[in-house]
């Protein structure tokens, strides 16, 4: 079925061009071409439909071709994370059971201690195989066609499965409320292993768009490719957009019409100024590697399009409103729906065909991410309006419960990124043998800034009650990040003890 993506879009967009990337171009009709030809290298290498082959590079336009290439020999396509290191990587090789490694050169010194057959994609390329000559393999929507590894890897891995009537279901979700076309261009800056970007590497090759690529996310390098290539839309993890917006190289990105950003929750402020730089529409994304990925969106009605832009950016900058095919809830304690007022925090549950049917071998955590009605368990605390637009205020673990008071982190850093000397910001809990925990601010700031902890302690009491004002602020140079760019809180947890 995901095959039949690329299939379709070599007949119907033969000439058009789906591949920039430095010194290549592909149509859709030579990368139909290349996909079929290593999908057939795969099958040379003995490798039977429902093996795994893993991959473990930066983005490029070979990437792209092996997603499509196992689904057409009917692997499942196991992402890796390049930030993991050896032995992480030997944990996902192992619980994957990856037949093969398909690697760039450039991790080899990681490689050579795992133990697994390599093709190296990047010097031992297949040659391309004529598309009216491939056959491919026949697969089902409940297929399992890709695994992806949850982020934090400490302890047993966690491999999500997506079939191929998950991903399927997604593109029609995102070509609809994205109006994707084939005069998109999508620039695959987020890491290619993580769902905030993959996703659209079959969306857009629906729709017939052309793919462009960042192999490294760096603020600078982003922003040169966005005015290089004429990118008009991609999606961004919260800090990502942070540094691009705080670069200042005069770079022109008047070919976007759009921004996503997903992964984290965003503050009000930062919207304001990535509107601002980059002067596209903005849409804030919820969802999970479970639900491949998105849940919301916060697409705005022409009523709401309507009003004055400082009251567009408000709703913007909200979690958004369920997509086309996904059933949300938000839910108390005892599983009742809490009221739609903007105040009653509940946990989010969801459904929908783009849910994952669980976890690879593992039965017990299936069974407890899920209700006995199909509902899964997302474990993020939001509140919801009387429009249906949800407002994420926490990871239930990430939840600061500081005095017998409840805090939730978001609120806090929402009022440090109010702050002009403020890049980034991230609240945490840290035991405390009095409160029970208190409440941490780890800050980074403005290379000329002279603010104190203290003066950012008394910003923040201006706005927020005594007990929410962080008791312990430093300031780093850098916050620790995920594989996928996402504020590492975990980890701040950890540094911090040191």
């Amino acid at each position: 079925m995901i095959w039949s993506l690329l299939d379709a879009a070599a007949t119907r967009f033969a000439a058009r061009v789906a591949i920039r990337h430095e010194d290549v171009e592909l149509t859709y009709a030579e990368l139909a071409a290349e996909a079929a030809g290593l999908a057939e290298r795969l099958r040379a290498a003995g490798l039977d439909p429902g093996d795994r082959v893993a991959i473990l590079a930066n983005n490029c336009w070979e990437y792209l071709a092996a997603y499509f290439a196992a689904a057409g020999a009917g692997l499942v396509l196991v992402p890796w994370n390049t930030r993991l290191n050896v032995q992480e990587h030997r944990l996902v090789l192992e619980d994957s059971g990856a037949d093969l490694l398909l690697a760039e050169r450039k991790f080899e010194d990681v490689v050579k201690y795992l133990g697994v057959d390599v093709l190296w994609i990047d010097d031992e390329w297949p040659e391309s195989c004529p598309l009216e000559e491939f056959e491919p393999a026949e697969s089902q929507a409940s297929t399992v066609a890709q695994l992806y590894y949850t982020s934090g890897t400490t302890g047993t891995p966690k491999g999500v499965m997506l079939t191929h009537g998950n991903v399927t279901a997604h593109v029609a979700m995102t070509v609809h409320e994205l109006a994707l076309d084939e005069s998109d261009v999508w620039g695959h800056i987020a890491p290619m292993f993580h769902l905030a970007d993959a996703w659209a590497t079959f969306s857009i090759t629906h729709v017939g768009g052309t793919h462009t690529f960042v192999p490294r996310f760096g603020a600078e390098t982003a922003l040169r490719a966005i005015a290089r290539e004429r990118i008009t839309i991609s999606n961004l993890v919260p800090t990502m957009l942070n540094l691009m917006v705080q670069e200042d190289g005069g770079h022109d990105s008047s070919s976007l019409r759009a921004i996503l950003s997903g992964g984290a929750p965003i503050a009000p402020e930062v919207v304001r100024s990535i509107v601002e730089r980059f002067g596209c529409e903005y849409v804030q994304t919820y969802g999970m590697t479970e639900t491949s990925p998105f849940l919301t969106m916060s697409l705005l009605d022409d009523a709401l399009r309507a009003l004055p832009e400082h009251e567009q950016l408000a709703w913007r900058a909200k979690t958004g409103r369920a997509v086309r095919g996904v059933e949300l809830r938000v839910v108390d304690l005892d599983g009742r729906d809490v009221a739609n007022d903007e105040a009653s925090v509940g946990e989010i549950w969801v459904r929908g065909p783009t849910v994952t049917p669980g976890y690879w071998q593992q039965t017990a955590a299936t069974r407890d991410a899920f209700t006995a009605d199909g509902w899964l368990k997302t474990g993020d605390l939001a509140v919801i309006d009387n429009k249906g637009f949800v407002t994420i205020v926490d990871r239930a673990k990430d939840v600061i419960l500081t005095g017998g008071e409840t805090v939730f982190s978001t609120e806090i850093e929402n009022r440090l990124y109010e702050h002009p000397d403020v890049v980034e910001a991230a609240a945490i809990g840290l035991p405390d043998d009095v409160w029970g925990e208190r409440i941490a601010a780890a800050v980074v700031l403005r290379g000329d800034s002279e603010l104190t902890e203290t003066a950012l302690a008394d910003f923040c009491r201006e706005r927020l009650a005594g007990f929410k004002v962080p008791r312990e602020i430093r300031f780093v140079g850098a916050l620790p990040r995920t594989g996928s760019g996402k504020i590492s809180k975990h980890s701040l947890r950890e540094r911090w003890k040191v």
